[in-house]
């Protein structure tokens, strides 16, 4: 993950260099809350990741945006899986990309260690846009799909203003910023950004909306370059042994926003702190 990052940055420095004079003129979603927390493939302590059940976990929580990932199905469905196969989450075997919906809708999710949790319907985007509406944002991971379908979803289902999204290939940098100028784009932080003159050079460069990368990939001088440039760091916490010890650390760097497998416990934790 942390090499493929790298790269990414690499082919942005080719891919982008005709947005240097991009104005920016997006609007991050509101929120209440001045510290965000993003249930990564929704709130899945109790059901498994990815489906509706795990959504509206974190819509009971409390919790400010979900991540989904999105890919398209071979007859041109939006559909909601992380990999790019079904072999982890079904016990079949088979590509998204290589399937139709029909056949896809036929299987079951279920999360191998929690049998328990029962099983579940690979959610469409069109039923996460609707379940989401009016309660809670979308951190929208754009794995593999064409930019006008999805941008049209996000439309009627009038969610427009309550999505931003992660960029995984410069092309889709590009193509958000021409259907879709308004809505507000995330990239991770390169590994080669480690001062202040760095990060400020990157933003200035690249014109994105908000920072991904993992919280301790950032120090002391990098984030306080994103809040003077007030480009916010939402930064990547889920791990094995997330808990209350990481999640201090990110909170004293300035980190204000956290992608998190355990957002009810990070809630209370907020809570706790005064911050929440």
């Amino acid at each position: 993950m942390m090499e493929s990052k790298n790269i990414f940055f690499f082919l942005f420095i080719y891919f982008l260099k005709p947005w240097d004079s991009f104005s920016q003129t997006t609007h991050l979603p509101f929120s209440k809350n001045a510290f965000i927390v993003i249930a990564h493939r929704g709130d899945h302590t109790n059901a498994p990741e990815n489906t509706l059940a795990a959504y509206q976990n974190a819509i009971d929580a409390g919790v400010d945006f979900v991540e989904i990932d999105l890919r398209m199905t071979k007859d041109s469905q939006l559909v909601i899986l992380h990999n790019a196969t079904i072999d982890n989450m079904t016990g079949s075997s088979g590509r998204v990309k290589n399937m139709s919906f029909d056949s896809l809708r036929l299987l079951k999710i279920r999360e191998k260690q929690h049998p328990e949790w029962g099983f579940h319907t690979l959610p469409t985007f069109k039923e996460v846009l609707n379940l989401c509406k009016g309660k809670i944002n979308i951190y929208l991971d754009f794995k593999e799909a064409p930019v006008d379908l999805a941008y049209k979803e996000i439309v009627e289902a009038g969610m427009e203003h309550n999505i931003v999204v992660y960029i995984n290939a410069p092309q889709q940098f590009k193509d958000w910023r021409k259907i879709a100028p308004e809505m507000p784009l995330m990239i991770s932080l390169p590994k080669a950004v480690k001062t202040k003159q760095e990060m400020i050079q990157l933003i200035d460069t690249y014109k994105m909306d908000i920072l991904d990368g993992n919280y301790d990939e950032y120090n002391t001088e990098t984030v306080l370059a994103t809040q003077q440039r007030k480009i916010p760091i939402w930064a990547d916490i889920q791990a094995a042994d997330e808990g209350e010890e990481r999640w201090e650390r990110a909170i004293n760097l300035g980190i204000k926003a956290l992608q998190t497998d355990r957002p009810k416990a990070l809630i209370d934790f907020l809570k706790m702190k005064g911050i929440r």
